[in-house]
C-alpha cells in the first residue's frame, strides 16, 4: 500500500471539470496489477510506441509489470506514479523513473513509459504524472532527466510544453505495428 504521506494530489490542467489526479509513488504493484495490465494493453492497442506491438497478451503484460515490480524493490526504478480518478480509483496512467546507478550518472534518471489511458487523454493526466515524477526525481537528488519518444507522437508536444529540450533523433529506431520503421526523438530537462 502506498504511504499516504507521499501521495500528491495534483489538479489536472484542462478546460473540462474533472477530479484531480492522485499521483502515488509505489514500491509494490500487487494491488494495481490487473488495472496496470489493462492499461498497458489499452495503450499498446491504441498505437503507443513503448516497446510492445499489438496485440499484447495478458501474460506478456503481466510479465512486464512483474519485472517493473522487481526493479522497484531493487531500487533501480525508484518511482512509479499512478494517476487515479478520485471517483472509483480507476488507473488513468503511469510514468516511471529509472535511476542511473553508475558512479558518474547518479545525478540523472530516465523517464520511461508515460502511459495515459485513451479515455483520459487531453485532461491533464500526463501533465500531472510528469509533475509528480519530476518532484520524485528532485527528492531522489536527480538534476537531469532524459527520455525518448517516437517522432511525431503527441507526447513530443507535451514534453516541449513541460520544458524538455530536443537533443536529436535516431532514424529507424523502432518498428511500428505495420512493420514500418520510425525515428525516435531524444529530450532532456535540467531540474
Amino acid at each position: 500500500m502506498p504511504d499516504p504521506s507521499s501521495t500528491r494530489t495534483i489538479p489536472a490542467q484542462h478546460s473540462h471539470p474533472a477530479a484531480p489526479c492522485r499521483c502515488v509513488p509505489l514500491t509494490t504493484l500487487t494491488e494495481y496489477e490487473p488495472a496496470l495490465i489493462r492499461l498497458l494493453q489499452e495503450v499498446v492497442a491504441d498505437g503507443a510506441s513503448i516497446g510492445f506491438l499489438p496485440p499484447l497478451s495478458e501474460q506478456a503484460a503481466r510479465r512486464y509489470w512483474q519485472g517493473v515490480e522487481q526493479d522497484l524493490q531493487g531500487g533501480r526504478r525508484l518511482w512509479l506514479a499512478l494517476a487515479a480518478a478520485e471517483q472509483g480509483g480507476a488507473v488513468l496512467g503511469t510514468v516511471q523513473l529509472s535511476l542511473c546507478t553508475k558512479a558518474n550518472g547518479r545525478h540523472r534518471a530516465e523517464v520511461e513509459k508515460l502511459m495515459v489511458s485513451p479515455t483520459a487523454r487531453g485532461l491533464g493526466t500526463g501533465r500531472a504524472l510528469m509533475a509528480a515524477m519530476e518532484q520524485g526525481a528532485r527528492e531522489a537528488g536527480r538534476t537531469l532527466l532524459v527520455l525518448d519518444t517516437r517522432v511525431g507522437d503527441i507526447a513530443s508536444t507535451l514534453y516541449r510544453k513541460l520544458g524538455y529540450l530536443a537533443a536529436g533523433q535516431i532514424p529507424d529506431f523502432a518498428i511500428n505495428d505495420d512493420g514500418s520503421l520510425a525515428a525516435t526523438q531524444f529530450f532532456y530537462k535540467p531540474l
